[in-house]
């Protein structure tokens, strides 16, 4: 495990650690795949709102980078999810003892883009789901991949889903990501928030992160969009 917070410190021997453990995991960026739309998905509506998904891959920077450009989404939180509040801070989920997951909430227009193209761009573009407790460089179960659902029509959504990517043999391993129910999401500290348009040239951000905004313009450019507006976000 890394905290890295430490990037900051020192960018160039950051670079090289990164480097260097990024080499011995598989390029998941580099073999991002476009997967099938979910054959289980909720409809669109025409009617305005806002709902609500929360989801767990890894570093939180990378997922809300992702989501935050993707047409639809009105805003993205990174934030913990799976432990207590009393322990919702980054330097005790950074211990992997909390319970906690990385996690991101995503207020979305279900008018423009559905619960099911949610997890369609996150299973083909950010993250590995047949890694087990970690992504890429970072190891520990507040790394590990989590579908936190909020009703029963997300769980109907996303266990369908991994069931039709496994049917489908769409990894060449087991998916091993979670399908479970929300109990809270707790907003991350601030300087957590947008981290990915606030710190581009991050070692950490540039090797791990971009690609996966890169695949989402290439594999899905019609919910690709370039910028997302950045929101204060209110912290617990």
């Amino acid at each position: 495990m890394i905290r890295r917070t430490a990037f900051h410190v020192i960018p160039l021997v950051a670079a090289l650690m990164v480097a260097g453990l990024s080499a011995c995991q598989p390029a998941a960026a580099n073999d991002a795949q476009a997967l099938p739309a979910p054959t289980v998905d909720a409809p669109k509506t025409t009617a305005a709102g806002e709902q609500t998904a929360v989801l767990a891959g890894g570093c939180f920077w990378g997922i809300e980078a992702v989501f935050e450009h993707v047409k639809g989404v009105h805003k993205v939180v990174a934030g913990f999810s799976g432990g207590a509040a009393d322990t919702a801070h980054y330097d005790e989920v950074s211990d992997g003892n909390t319970g906690h997951a990385e996690s991101v909430r995503v207020q979305f227009d279900p008018a423009k883009v559905s619960y099911g193209q949610l997890l369609q761009v996150f299973f083909s573009v950010a993250l590995d789901p047949t890694e087990l407790n970690r992504q890429g460089p970072d190891s520990g179960t507040q790394y590990r991949s989590v579908v936190f659902y909020g009703n029963d029509e997300q769980k109907k959504i996303a266990t369908g889903y991994i069931a039709q990517l496994t049917a489908a043999k769409s990894f060449p391993a087991p998916i091993v990501t979670q399908v479970v129910p929300l109990k809270a999401f707790y907003p991350a500290e601030s300087y957590h928030q947008h981290y990915f348009s606030e710190h581009p040239d991050n070692p950490y951000i540039v090797i791990n992160d971009a690609p996966k905004v890169a695949n989402l313009q290439k594999l899905f450019p019609t919910l690709y969009q370039p910028e997302q507006q950045v929101v204060d976000v209110q912290l617990h």
